[in-house]
């Protein structure tokens, strides 16, 4: 597992970073997004979205847990696992079945971390103390093409 950080001033560059790492995504990857309401998750979301066109029509998957979007038959899925009890329920609604079937992005995924496949991105969202704006991204990987990726980024 390789880990690597990203220092974010503001929302657009929350956006921006999401927009770019968006380039890479395939049908099956997987990103986890951890950390505390109002830290950015929702933010990197619309930064993926806005890649694929799709910034207009993103809404919190809160109540309804997952909510899916398609852009030229690339399918992506936006989950909010936080109001599930636990894994049990992510079965039940026939979450691993999306894990094949699109571009996973999941909020509050560490509550259902043994339903999630061997392979994903997590970004670990945090405020700084002095500074009410700036998010630190810690993003941990054990995925080559990610790897490779950060490794060679110019933040």
């Amino acid at each position: 597992m390789k880990h690597f950080h990203f220092q974010s001033e503001n929302e657009k560059d929350t956006k921006n970073f999401a927009k770019s790492l968006a380039s890479l995504l395939d049908k099956n990857d997987v990103i986890v997004l951890t950390g505390d309401l109002g830290s950015g998750k929702t933010k990197f979301v619309e930064g993926i979205l806005s890649y694929f066109g799709l910034e207009n029509e993103i809404s919190s998957p809160t109540f309804t847990i997952v909510n899916e979007y398609e852009k030229n038959k690339t399918k992506i899925y936006h989950f909010d696992v936080y109001r599930l009890e636990d894994s049990s329920e992510f079965y039940e609604i026939g979450g691993e079945e999306y894990f094949e079937n699109g571009i996973c992005l999941i909020e509050w995924g560490e509550l259902i971390q043994d339903a999630l496949p061997k392979e994903y991105l997590h970004i670990t969202f945090s405020k700084d103390d002095n500074n009410e704006n700036i998010r630190i991204l810690k993003i941990d990987t054990n995925l080559k093409k990610w790897e490779d990726y950060f490794e060679n980024i110019k933040y």
